[in-house]
This record gives structure tokens, C-alpha cells and sequence, in this order.
């Protein structure tokens, strides 16, 4: 399986999440916000950091990067998208995920491992998981409150879009959403830092799970018909 984790000016979680992946067994290229293509990858990445100094509202300039036009017609084509925390307000600037990221309920920096609960088991993302299991993941970042109009968050219930919430209230993210996928369940955006707790000297593994499922998801789309 390959991957492309997008750098852009201000991406401080690309190295992270290189180690995150090449752990889980893929095979890892940094890809820069400057390219016009990332054709030919099973799996793009978005990681974390203040892409352009987050200037302007966070991911808001990013989203006119030239390798994003890229990102969108692959994504379209059903190519796994992952954005965490920057990447995830990446995703909705650029309209391929509902809603928006906003400033933290009190405005303070957030920085410390959270108890998510898997909402929906059954996405190439969640798939190591069980329903309802906890998974313990670190957060850092001040414009992490996930808003979303009514008939927006009824959507995205009704579709089972909503992947992690928090089990407590932490920025005030309407119904405590920590993670969501688009309706085709390809694209994930998620605040909390998987590529933080892939190992236990980190101290938690379960981000993990996220890491192994989009393995499996990859070996079964290839494996031969039978």
C-alpha cells in the first residue's frame, strides 16, 4: 500500500505520521503542496501543523494549494483521505468534508490524550475497532470545535458519518464530534492525533487500530478474485 503525506508550509505532524504509516507496513512518500498530481497513491494523508501560519481561518489558505485539486479528483475516484487536526480543517475549507473547525469553547490551546468512543465500526478507517470501543488518543489544537448546522449534524447521523466523539465535553464540539467521514465513507477527518499512539512508549496504542484497518481495507480491494 502507498502513501503520500502532503507537506505544506507549516505541516508539523508530517514526520509523525510518515512513522505512523510505515509502521502499519505502507510504503511512505512526502508529497509537497507545490505538486500538481498525486495520482497512483492508495492513500493520501493530511497531517497536522499551521499550513501558511494559519492565517486567515485555519486550512483556509491551503485548501487553494495546487496539489489539492489533485487530492479532491482522486478522493472523488474513491481514494482513501485522511486529514487529522490541520488536515481535518483542510478538508472542510476545501469542501470535502460538511462543516467547520472553529475556536476552542474558552479559547485556550487543548494538549492531552482524550477518551474517543468509535461511533461506527464499519469504514476502511474504523474496521479494527469494535462499536462502541474507547480508544485513548492525544488532541493539540485551539481550533478544534467541530459546528455544523442542524440538518448537517442530522445528516451526518442519519449516515452514519460520525466515526469518534468524545466520551466528555472538551472545545465544544457539537454532539462532542472528535471525527467524520463524507457520505462514501473515503474521507476522514478526525481532530485527535492517531499517528500520536500507534505505540505504547508513546503512551497509547490505539490509534493504531486506524492504521491496520486501512491496510486491511487496501489488501482486500486487491486481493484475487476467487
Amino acid at each position: 500500500m502507498k502513501a503520500a503525506v502532503i507537506v505544506f508550509p507549516g505541516s508539523n505532524c508530517d514526520m509523525d505520521m510518515q512513522h505512523a504509516l510505515q509502521l502499519a507496513g505502507m510504503e511512505v512518500e512526502f508529497v509537497r503542496h507545490t505538486e500538481t498530481s498525486v495520482a497512483g497513491f492508495d492513500l493520501i494523508a493530511l497531517p497536522g501543523g499551521f499550513s501558511y501560519g494559519d492565517y486567515l481561518r485555519s486550512g483556509a489558505i491551503a485548501r487553494f494549494a495546487p496539489v489539492m485539486e489533485s487530492v479532491k479528483e482522486q478522493a472523488d475516484k474513491g481514494t482513501l483521505v485522511l486529514g487529522v487536526c490541520n488536515g481535518f480543517q483542510v478538508l472542510t475549507e476545501a469542501g470535502m468534508l460538511p462543516g467547520a473547525l472553529k475556536r476552542n469553547d474558552g479559547l485556550k490551546f487543548i494538549c492531552r490524550p482524550v477518551a474517543l468512543t468509535v461511533e461506527n465500526e464499519q469504514t476502511p478507517f474504523t474496521s479494527a475497532y469494535e462499536q462502541g470501543e474507547t480508544a485513548v488518543i492525544p488532541v493539540a489544537h485551539g481550533d478544534g470545535c467541530y459546528f455544523a448546522d442542524d440538518e448537517t449534524i442530522a445528516a451526518l447521523k442519519a449516515n452514519r458519518q460520525i466515526v469518534f466523539t468524545y466520551q466528555s465535553e472538551l472545545n465544544g464540539s457539537k454532539e462532542a464530534i472528535a471525527g467524520i467521514t463524507n457520505e462514501r465513507g473515503n474521507v476522514l477527518g478526525m481532530m485527535p492525533h492517531p499517528e500520536r499512539a500507534v505505540e505504547a512508549l508513546l503512551g497509547s496504542s490505539d490509534g493504531a487500530p486506524l492504521f491496520d484497518a486501512m491496510i486491511k481495507h487496501w489488501r482486500e480491494a486487491h486481493a484475487p478474485a476467487t
